[in-house]
C-alpha cells in the first residue's frame, strides 16, 4: 500500500495551495529606512522589529511561526501557512489554505510606523495564482474584486490586473506606485529619478497598459534589481507527491522532529542542491500527515563572477493530496539566462527551472518573473532583448526542449552519470509581457504534452 493511500482518509478535504502573496516595501532600500545608520546589533528597520509582534500580526491572518533562520540582512519566518521574509526596509507576507492575508495588512502599517518609524508605504505588491476552490476562502479573500475593493480602500491609486486566461489559469496582480498619496493620507518618500509606464505586447498583439501617473523618487544608492521568479505548479505527479506524504508510524518507535524529516526530505530528493550548499541555509518542515514547506537564505554574491548582490532567498510549499495537488517556488536571486560556468555557481534560469520542474513533475504550471530596472529598457546582451524576452526564451527552452535527466534522486539533477530517463515536456499555452512604472513582468503558462 503507498504511503498516499494509507493517509488518504485523512486528507479528503481539500486544502487550497495557491498562496497569496503581500509585499510592502516602506522605503526604496536598506539604506533609506531612518535607522540605517544606527543599527542595533547590526539590525535596522522592520528587522527590530520583535518576533512577539510579528507573531500577533500573524494570529490575525490565521497562522503560526514554526521556525525562523535569522540572516545577516533577512529574516526567514517559517509559517504553518507558508512563509513571512522580514528585510529592513520591506516584508514579504506569503499564505496558503484560507488564511485572512490582505487583514494583516492594517496591523504591518501600524507596525512599521511603531517600530521602524517608517509611516508611509513606498510600493505595494499583492498577487496570487486563481484559486483552485474559491467557494472556500473567507473575508475579503472570496473574490478577486473584494480583495482589489479591500486595497483600493488603503490604496486609491493601485492598479489591478489578471494576467492569464479569464477561462483558465491565470494570476492576479495589485500594485501600488511611488509618489502616489497613500496610506491613510499620508505620503510616500519624493524626489529625483522618474519612472513612466508604457505598453509591451503579449503574444496575441494587445497592448497591457497602466495609467497611472508617477512622482519622482530620489535614489541616492546604486541601483539594485529586485528579481521576482514564481514557479507555480498543479496537477504533480504521483511519484513526486507521494515523496511527502510521512511513512505509517511505526509502534513503540521514537519519532523525529519535523524539521529533521524536512532536512532529510529535502536532500533526499533534490531540493538542497538547487542552489550550491555552500551558499545556503535551510530551513525544512514536514507535515503530518503530507505537505512540505522550507525557506532558504542564499549568499548569493559569493557565487557569481562580479561579486556584486548580497543575500536572498527562496521558498517552496507542497500540497501533494490527488484531486489538488499544488507546489510553489519563489526565489529572488538575479538569475542569468546564459549558461552557468560551473556547479559551484548559482544556476542560470534554465537549469533552475528544469531542478525544479523535475523534482515536482507537474501536469500544468505558470511561471512568473517580475524585474525592475531604473529606465524601463533594460537589455541583456542583445540590445533588441529586453529582460523579459530573455526570461520568456529561457522558459520555453528549459520546458519544451527534448534533454535527459537523472532519475537517482526522485527526479533531480544530480550529475553523478547516474541512470537517465527522458524529462516531462511541455507545450506553451500563454505568454504574456507587462510593462509598468519601474518594472516589467514576464508570464508564461504550460501543460504537459
Amino acid at each position: 500500500m503507498a504511503v498516499g493511500d494509507y493517509y488518504l482518509p485523512y486528507t479528503s478535504t481539500p486544502f487550497e495551495g495557491p498562496e497569496k502573496l503581500l509585499e510592502i516595501w516602506f522605503a526604496p532600500s536598506p539604506a533609506h529606512v531612518p535607522d540605517a545608520h544606527a543599527p542595533k546589533n547590526g539590525r535596522i528597520g522592520l528587522r527590530n522589529v520583535p518576533k512577539q509582534v510579528w507573531e500577533d500580526m500573524l494570529d490575525i491572518v490565521k497562522c503560526k511561526v514554526l521556525s525562523v533562520i535569522e540572516g545577516k540582512e533577512t529574516d526567514a519566518y517559517l509559517l504553518s501557512e507558508s512563509s513571512l521574509f522580514v528585510f529592513p526596509h520591506r516584508i514579504i507576507l506569503k499564505t496558503c489554505g484560507t488564511t485572512l492575508n490582505l487583514l494583516g495588512l492594517p496591523r504591518i502599517l501600524e507596525i512599521a510606523h511603531k517600530f521602524a518609524s517608517l509611516p508611509s508605504v513606498y510600493r505595494c505588491f499583492y498577487s496570487r495564482k486563481s484559486f483552485m476552490f474559491p467557494e472556500r476562502q473567507l473575508g475579503p479573500h472570496r473574490e478577486w474584486k473584494d480583495e482589489v475593493s479591500f486595497l483600493d480602500a488603503i490604496f486609491p491609486n493601485g492598479a489591478a490586473y489578471t494576467v492569464g486566461k479569464v477561462n483558465g489559469d491565470h494570476w492576479l496582480l495589485y500594485l501600488t506606485t511611488p509618489g502616489h498619496s497613500g496610506v491613510n493620507g499620508e505620503t510616500a518618500p519624493s524626489s529625483p529619478i522618474s519612472f513612466s509606464s508604457s505598453p509591451l505586447q503579449s503574444e496575441n498583439g494587445e497592448e497591457n497598459e497602466t495609467n497611472q501617473t508617477h512622482q519622482n523618487i530620489e535614489i541616492d544608492t546604486p541601483f539594485t534589481q529586485d528579481y521576482t521568479i514564481e514557479i507555480l505548479m498543479s496537477n504533480l505527479s504521483h511519484k513526486a507527491r507521494e515523496s511527502f506524504f510521512l511513512a505509517p508510524p511505526v509502534q513503540d518507535t521514537p519519532s523525529e522532529s519535523p524539521s529533521i524529516i524536512g532536512r532529510t526530505l529535502s536532500s533526499t530528493i533534490g531540493i538542497s542542491d538547487l542552489f550550491p550548499p555552500h551558499l545556503t541555509t535551510l530551513d525544512a518542515y514536514a507535515f503530518d500527515p503530507c505537505g512540505y514547506s522550507s525557506n532558504a537564505l542564499l549568499k548569493w554574491s559569493d557565487g557569481i563572477e562580479d561579486g556584486c548582490g548580497g543575500e536572498g532567498y527562496y521558498t517552496i510549499h507542497v500540497t501533494p493530496e490527488e484531486g489538488w495537488s499544488y507546489a510553489s517556488f519563489e526565489c529572488n536571486v538575479p538569475l542569468s539566462t546564459s549558461p552557468s560556468s560551473s556547479a559551484k555557481d548559482i544556476p542560470d534560469l534554465h537549469t533552475l527551472i528544469r531542478r525544479v520542474v523535475d523534482i515536482f513533475q507537474p501536469g500544468r504550471l505558470s511561471l512568473t518573473l517580475f524585474i525592475s530596472n531604473a529606465n524601463n529598457n533594460n537589455a541583456e546582451e542583445d540590445e533588441d532583448e529586453t529582460a523579459v524576452e530573455a526570461a520568456q526564451r529561457t522558459f520555453k527552452s528549459a520546458l519544451t526542449a527534448q534533454r535527459s535527466v537523472s532519475c537517482s534522486s526522485g527526479g533531480s539533477v544530480t550529475g553523478d552519470g547516474s541512470e537517465q530517463k527522458d524529462r516531462m515536456l511541455y507545450k506553451r499555452t500563454d505568454k504574456i509581457n507587462y510593462q509598468f512604472g519601474g518594472y516589467n513582468l514576464a508570464f508564461a503558462s504550460f501543460e504537459f504534452r
